[in-house]
Formats: C-alpha cells, structure tokens, sequence
C-alpha cells in the first residue's frame, strides 16, 4: 500500500477524542503499528489529488485561469474522459486568504507539519469561520498513517488522508506521492486569538510535543499573508464512478499582490484504496501525464505552494516536500 490514492464520501468528523500518546515524527523508521495508541485503526488513504505548479507569470486575469481551463478540457476530451463545466467558470474568481504559522527555525516545516488558517471572501467581506489545518506530509505512506493527528481537545474536526501527486522535481512527463495526514478544525471566537500559542496547540495535538518546541508562540512564515484566486474548472470522469473535481489558482501576497505560484488542481474521492478498480486509476494518471505534456512551458518543477511561502525572505528550509 505505498502508492496509494484515493476519497472518502465521508471523513471522519467527532466532536471530541480519547485522549493519545504523542508519535514520534522524526524518529528512526519503525513498522507502521495495526492501530493508535487507543485501539483505533489506523487511517487509510481516502483522497487522491493531483497537483501541477505553474509558472505565476502565466496568470495575470480571470481571462488567463479560463484560458488553462479551455487547455484541461481539450486534454480530456482528447484522451476520451468525461468533462462537465464548473457552474461558476463563467463567474467572478473565489478569493482566499490564506497564512502558515511556524517557530522562528521553522521547527514544524523542517519536521514534515504544516499549520496552516484560510477564511473565504465573497464581494469583498470573509464567509463562514475561519479553516485551520494541521498536516504531517511525508513521502512514506506508514510514517504518514502512523501519526496520529486527530484533535485531542473540544470540538469538531475532520480527517483527510490524502495522496498528493506532484511532478517529478527534474524533469516532466512523471510523478512523486507525498502522503498528506490532515486534521481540518474549527476554533470558537475566542480561541481564535490563541491559536499561534505552542501551549494550546501541543494540548490539542499531542503529537507535536516530540518536537520539543522552544518558543511560547509561533509566528506568520515571513509574516506573508497569501491571497488565492481561484475558478473552479469543472467536474472529470474517469470512469467507473471515479469523478474528480478541477480548479486552477494564484497565489500572491496581500498588499504588493508580488505573484508568487500558480497551481492546476483536482481531487477524487472515494471509500477507501481498495475499492478503487484500478483501470479508472490508470486513466487518472495517464491524464496527468498528459496534462504535464501539454502545458510544459508553464510548469514550475520542483516547488510547491507551500515552499514558496517559506522561501519568501530567501531562505530554503528543509521540509519533505
């Protein structure tokens, strides 16, 4: 089960969990245990997304995104997978701000997490509650199952085990797994404020205290506030009920709107990898090698959205991106 991809119609999502030992994240390999510490089982991979990072120089209007848009449909159409129009690729681009919080050494990135707060904005003015995400990324599926990342605090949250495929970092016309272990939750107003404080978040997230985190509170990564644009693209079908809804975005800082990445995106969903057949797979691959191939000139090889942020005042921290 190292190459695994896939969705889940219905992550799990709880109010509150037994309380678990911390995982070590940075420890010596060991064999994936058959459950965490508290008899759960553990994970499975439950979504597959499929990124490609673009050049930002590509994207300078709602114009250029529906452009790349036309670009992914002659490709399905071409390779005879099911194409179905977003209702909304007509309409004004969805704006988010997004931001990552890390210590001053960057000792979340450097151990494979990611902290990460995204509100949406709709006519100019934010829509819901805020979103904050804890993710442990790793290129290993049993290091990425065996952490436990599951809120240990009051309130709702939900799992998504993902498969990330990205472009091979030198070259196109292949792909890399990473295996993204994410806790999706909500704070209520008042723990907003406290959310950056390494005291609460180790109380939430047991697992992070292995990391032996210095300071009292971390910071904005290179105080850089990113605001998505994004269009949804539309809806492809590979067959066999495997669907996977498509969008294309930029990112750019708020206030200079310095652009900093573009990135084409789709995601499948489905219960489990085992029950994924595996010819509607093959085709979701083989289209993102395609893709890769007729959009060569615009891809950035060997970066994500993520290390981009990071690498806002110069620096490259290490991660296992």
């Amino acid at each position: 089960m190292s190459d695994k991809a896939g969705a889940a119609p219905a992550p799990r999502e709880s109010t509150n969990a037994p309380t678990a030992d911390a995982t070590d994240a940075t420890g010596a390999k060991a064999p994936a245990p058959a459950g965490y510490v508290d008899g759960a089982p553990l994970d499975d991979v439950t979504y597959l997304e499929a990124k490609l990072i673009l050049n930002r120089k590509r994207f300078t209007s709602a114009k250029a995104l529906r452009d790349f848009g036309k670009v992914v449909h002659k490709t399905a159409v071409a390779m005879n997978i099911g194409f179905t129009q977003a209702l909304d690729y007509y309409l004004s681009p969805k704006i988010r701000e997004i931001v990552f919080a890390d210590t001053p050494d960057f000792a979340l990135y450097g151990a494979g997490f990611i902290l990460r707060r995204r509100i949406a904005y709709r006519e100019g003015f934010p829509v819901g509650d805020p979103e904050f995400v804890l993710k442990f990324r790793h290129p290993e599926f049993e290091r990425a199952a065996a952490l436990d990342v599951r809120l240990k605090t009051q309130g709702k949250y939900r799992i998504k085990f993902k498969a990330e495929l990205l472009p091979l970092k030198d070259r196109v016309g292949g792909r890399r797994v990473l295996y993204s272990h994410n806790c999706q939750f909500g704070l209520g107003p008042a723990a907003r404020a406290e959310w950056m404080a390494i005291e609460r978040l180790t109380e939430a997230f047991p697992v992070l205290k292995s990391l032996e985190l210095k300071a009292e509170r971390m910071s904005l990564v290179n105080e850089g506030i990113v605001e998505e644009v994004l269009l949804p693209i539309g809806v492809l079908d590979f067959g066999n009920g495997l669907t996977a809804s498509c969008d294309v975005s930029l990112w750019r800082t708020r206030g200079e709107h310095h652009s900093l990445v573009g990135e084409f995106a789709f995601q499948a969903k489905f219960p489990s990898f085992a029950a994924l057949a595996a010819e509607p797979r093959a085709r979701c691959e083989e289209f993102y090698l395609a893709l890769q191939h007729a959009v060569e000139d615009s891809l950035a090889l060997g970066v994500t959205k993520t290390a981009m942020v990071y690498r806002l005042n110069g620096m490259a921290p290490p991660s296992y991106e």
